[in-house]
């Protein structure tokens, strides 16, 4: 005598299935609604966390002294160049690849683009656009004009501003030294062959001077 085992079929129809759908939806439509109420406390007047509020920071940016609020998601490059208008620092990669936003913090070399903002209170910083004395330029930017040490010169103020320091921790550096300590600065016009002879014209007048 042979077994017969009946299975029951599930039958999900259209109006099952799209009811489904617009369930889920309205979960989803509910919990974006409740983020964006979150996210909008602070403009309600709701304290935000004391890690998430704006501070008020002093530092000396090209020998003058600035204070602005910063939040803590800021970096320096933005603080320089949406708030204090120093153009100098190029926003190019943003991820710490390429050295266009090269700055001087401390004297040192320093990508703006990771550098958190709150960090820069109190530090004496230094951007391309306070190297030269009025009309006088910088011995570093002079030497990159003779030599012809940029092409498009969207990453000149970085190679400056790392050449700068360069120069102050090395006076007369080697051909292998100028090129390790430029190292995290890139062209993308493939332009180094003169950026080096910059590095090394730019030497010789800052030892003479």
């Amino acid at each position: 005598m042979e077994n017969t085992i009946k299975k029951k079929s599930r039958t999900v129809t259209r109006r099952a299935f799209l009811q489904g759908l617009g369930g889920g939806a309205a979960g989803a439509a509910l919990a974006t609604r409740m983020r964006g109420q979150n996210a909008g406390a602070g403009q309600a007047g709701i304290a935000l966390p004391p890690a998430l509020a704006q501070k008020t920071i002093t530092f000396t940016v090209n020998g003058k002294s600035v204070s602005v609020d910063v939040e803590p998601r800021e970096t320096l490059l933005e603080v320089l160049r949406e708030k204090l208008k120093l153009t100098g620092a190029k926003k190019t990669c943003d991820r710490g690849e390429c050295g266009g936003c090269t700055v001087l913090i401390d004297g040192q070399a320093v990508y703006s683009c990771l550098f958190p903002a709150v960090r820069a209170d109190g530090r004496q910083i230094i951007t391309v656009e306070g190297l030269a004395e009025g009309e006088t330029l910088h011995p570093v930017q002079q030497a990159f004009i003779e030599k012809d040490g940029y092409q498009c010169g969207y990453c000149t103020p970085g190679f400056i501003m790392s050449t700068v320091a360069l120069l102050g921790q090395t006076p007369s550096p080697s051909l292998a030294e100028i090129k390790a300590g430029l190292s995290g600065n890139l062209c993308r016009c493939g332009n180094y062959v003169k950026i080096d002879e910059a590095v090394a014209a730019a030497s010789q007048k800052m030892r003479k001077a």
